[in-house]
């Protein structure tokens, strides 16, 4: 311990995780605490014990970095950087009290009131320009954008009202359907191609929110991006009865 160089006035911006939640939390924490301390701070966000909880780091890619094993030790004596995940192994048996007892108000923090904060993990990403926030991030989103612009206008060019196509969306069924609109709408920016489905697989008549795009049946209808709607010579499937016990 005495060879190593400990930065006690930093701070460390993390994530938390543990077996008992399926999302990760971020925490910031001065890196001149023990793990000790560090652990019954995390008592409240997980329900856990500091007497028996584990504590592993991670990085951003899930890789193991460490185990945080030595109670006295500064966590700042540790190799966790800004963005690493700290997981907590531990029975948490208040957290499952808490959360089965309802007379306790839960909080929760909404994604607009996050945003202003100052003190967050994502503010210190903005601010350093690092993770999705990185110049080379936004380059990567910037040229992935422009291709799949440029390909939904070359889908556009072969899609026309009134032509049967096929509709793909990932993790749904393929659908065939005849194409009843195509342009923007007022619910979302972008494309978008309005279907009337051969079955009653859609979730309205046509319009949304009272703004009429086109006419079909209720249940009949969708609104679907280009690039998910193939355009061919797709004939109505008929349903035979006779086949059906």
């Amino acid at each position: 311990m005495a060879d190593i160089i400990i930065k006690t006035s930093d701070y460390v911006n993390v994530l938390i995780s543990a077996s008992c939640q399926s999302i990760a939390i971020e925490k910031r924490f001065k890196k001149d605490i023990t793990v000790l301390e560090l652990k019954e701070k995390l008592e409240l966000v997980t329900g856990g014990s500091s007497n028996t909880m584990k504590l592993k780091v991670f990085t951003k890619d899930d890789q193991l970095v460490c185990g945080l094993d030595d109670n006295n030790a500064l966590i700042g004596s540790y190799p966790i950087d800004d963005g690493m995940r700290i997981h907590v192994e531990d029975s948490f048996s208040l957290r499952k009290q808490l959360e089965e007892d309802e007379s306790v108000e839960k909080y929760k923090l909404s994604e607009e009131e996050y945003a202003k904060r100052e003190d967050s993990l994502l503010a210190y990403l903005k601010r350093n320009q690092l993770g999705k926030f990185s110049k080379e991030e936004q380059e990567r989103r910037e040229l992935q954008k422009k291709e799949e612009e440029e390909a939904e206008a070359k889908k556009l060019e072969t899609l026309s009202v009134g032509s049967r196509c096929e509709v793909r969306v990932p993790g749904q069924p393929t659908r065939r359907a005849a194409i009843r609109f195509i342009g923007t709408t007022h619910f979302k920016t972008g494309n978008w191609v309005g279907v009337q489905y051969d079955e009653p697989m859609g979730k309205n008549d046509g319009s949304v929110d009272g703004k009429r795009y086109f006419e079909c049946p209720p249940k009949y209808g969708g609104f679907v991006k280009p690039l998910h709607v193939t355009a061919g010579d797709f004939p109505e499937e008929e349903l035979n009865l006779d086949d059906e016990l």
